[in-house]
C-alpha cells in the first residue's frame, strides 16, 4: 500500500464504503491502515483485513520495541547520569529526587536521615514512609514503587502485603517507573502473587525496555536468542550495550566469538557502552561503591 492508497483508505469506511464530512470514522486501533464507521462494519471486514492488520501492527510493535530508549536521568547534584545499579543510587521522598550515592556519601549520608539535596531532615523511617506516602498520593511514580519494594519486603514499619505491592509497582510502571515494569515481569515469569505466564512476562519486560531499563533489554536478547531469533536478540544487546550494560556487551563479545556479528558491529558496541559508561563514571562514585563493599 503506498501513500496515496494509505490516505484514500483512510478517507472512507474500508467495509461499507462510506464517506463524507459528517461522518465519524474511527481507525483500527492495531494497525492504523484503515477506518470503519462503527463495530458492525470493522466485524465484518474482519476476515478480509486480519491478515494485514496482524503484520502492519507486528511492524508498529517493533518500531516501538527497537527505538532508541529515553535518555537516562541525571543526579540533580553533579549532574552525571545516574548508575544503572539502583543500589548505587538513593531516593529522597522529601524532595522526590533520585541521587547517586557518591553525591550522598559525599555530603555525609548513607541513608535517609537528611537530604543531600533539599537539606531536608527525614525523622527516622516512619518520617520517610509518611513522606513516601504523601509523594505516592501526588502521584510520584518513583514514590510509588519504592512504596510497592517496603509492602513487599514488609519492611519501614508496614505490615507485608504481597498483593499490595504489586498493585502499587504495576501503577509506578504505568506512570513512568521502568523498574516497576520490570519488578512486574519477574512476578509473572516466577508465579509470584500471580499465576505464572511467560509471555505477559515479556510483554512487561518489553515495555521496561521501552521505557528504558537496559536489563530488561537484556533479558529480551536472550529470550529471542534462546528461541534463535538471533538478530532480534542482537538488536536488543546493541540498545542495551549503548546504555552501559555489560551483560549485553558480553553477549555481543560472545556473538563475534562465534561469528555472529561483525567486527565493526563488535567495536560499535565497545564503543557505545564506554561512552555511556564514562557518563556514569567519576572517582567520587568509585569511592562510594567500594564503600558499600565494605
Amino acid at each position: 500500500m503506498n501513500a496515496t492508497d494509505g490516505d484514500t483508505a483512510m478517507a472512507h469506511c474500508a467495509s461499507c464504503g462510506k464517506s463524507g464530512d459528517d461522518l465519524k470514522l474511527k481507525a483500527c486501533t492495531a494497525c492504523k491502515l484503515v477506518k470503519y464507521c462503527g463495530v458492525a462494519c470493522q466485524r465484518a471486514h474482519r476476515p478480509r483485513h486480519k491478515r494485514e492488520c496482524r503484520k502492519r501492527a507486528a511492524e508498529l510493535r517493533d518500531e516501538a520495541l527497537f527505538a532508541e530508549p529515553p535518555p537516562r536521568e541525571e543526579c540533580p547534584i553533579c549532574f552525571l547520569m545516574l548508575p544503572l545499579n539502583v543500589t548505587e543510587t538513593m531516593y529522597y521522598p522529601c524532595c522526590g529526587k533520585v541521587v547517586c550515592m557518591g553525591c550522598c556519601l559525599a555530603a555525609g549520608q548513607e541513608g535517609h536521615e537528611k537530604c543531600p539535596f533539599c537539606r531536608e531532615w527525614n525523622s527516622g523511617k516512619i518520617g520517610v514512609l509518611e513522606k513516601l506516602k504523601a509523594r505516592a498520593d501526588k502521584g510520584d511514580a518513583m514514590a510509588i514503587f519504592k512504596l510497592g519494594l517496603h509492602y513487599m519486603d514488609g519492611d519501614f514499619g508496614l505490615q507485608r502485603d504481597s498483593q499490595r505491592a504489586f498493585e502499587l509497582r504495576l501503577q509506578a510502571g504505568k506512570l513512568g517507573c521502568a523498574d516497576g515494569y520490570n519488578t512486574i515481569a519477574f512476578s509473572y515469569f516466577n508465579g509470584d502473587v500471580v499465576e505464572q505466564d511467560t509471555n505477559k512476562a515479556g510483554h512487561y519486560w518489553e515495555l521496561a525496555a521501552m521505557g528504558g531499563h537496559a536489563k530488561s533489554r537484556y533479558i529480551l536478547g536472550v529470550e529471542e536468542m534462546e528461541a534463535g531469533n538471533y538478530e532480534r536478540a542482537i538488536r536488543h544487546w546493541m540498545i542495551a550495550a549503548g546504555s552501559g550494560e555489560d551483560d549485553s556487551l558480553g553477549s555481543i563479545r560472545n556473538c563475534y566469538s562465534d561469528k555472529l556479528v561483525t567486527k565493526d558491529i563488535f567495536e560499535k558496541a565497545l564503543r557505545a557502552h564506554q561512552k555511556s559508561t564514562n557518563e556514569m563514571k567519576s572517582d567520587q562514585r568509585d569511592k562510594a561503591v567500594a564503600y558499600l563493599q565494605l
